[in-house]
């Protein structure tokens, strides 16, 4: 998978656009600049769109060919980021390191992501906030992007269940329409969760 996503990150448009995700976009809004994580973050447009409104951005991807990409676009956007090339079993960070953690469409191996999400809500500060979006199992359905394997996808009950630990403010699942480069085009059906940490 790393080979594909390097592949797939060597084009020389940003295959999920420049712009950041609207939900995350929405989101960081309402909330007061800090120290955000973003996981997955590919081509770094929801990193550098961050760093733009004052947060100190960390963020991961196992795509060195995505890294390039993203301080390219920071350069180009005069913001500093700091972006580490590690698989999501690899990454660690300081307990209550963060003000907010976003995982916008970062799906992961099934055998991974209870350990990881878990994780998350330990790198949060109390007060903290988590932000998602991601394909539901019902994309599968749809042509616009995301993975085919159905235990990659997340339902609002999984997302409850790993979950538990926050308060949660939102929690949806809908049709969208996706118009996020060439790899998210057209009516999707994702998952969303707002929760903060007590």
């Amino acid at each position: 998978m790393q080979e594909f996503w390097n592949n797939r990150y060597k084009q020389p448009d940003m295959v999920y656009g420049a712009k950041p995700n609207e939900f995350f976009r929405a989101q960081l809004a309402s909330l007061k600049p800090g120290a955000l994580l973003l996981a997955a973050e590919g081509e770094g447009r929801n990193a550098v769109y961050a760093a733009h409104l004052g947060w100190k951005v960390t963020a991961f991807d196992y795509s060195a060919a995505g890294k390039a990409k993203a301080l390219q676009l920071a350069t180009q956007e005069k913001v500093t980021i700091d972006y580490q090339v590690k698989e999501v079993k690899e990454f660690e960070a300081a307990p209550e390191s963060f003000d907010a953690v976003a995982l916008i469409y970062a799906h992961f191996p099934p055998t991974l992501l209870e350990a990881f999400h878990q994780k998350t809500v330990a790198w949060l500060k109390p007060g903290g906030t988590l932000l998602l979006e991601a394909f539901h199992p019902r994309q599968l359905e749809y042509a616009s992007g995301g993975p085919r394997d159905p235990a990659m996808l997340y339902s609002a009950d999984r997302l409850s269940t790993d979950f538990n630990g926050l308060d949660i403010q939102l929690l949806e699942e809908e049709e969208i329409y996706l118009s996020e480069g060439a790899f998210h085009q057209g009516p999707g059906f994702v998952s969303r969760l707002v929760a903060t940490k007590k």
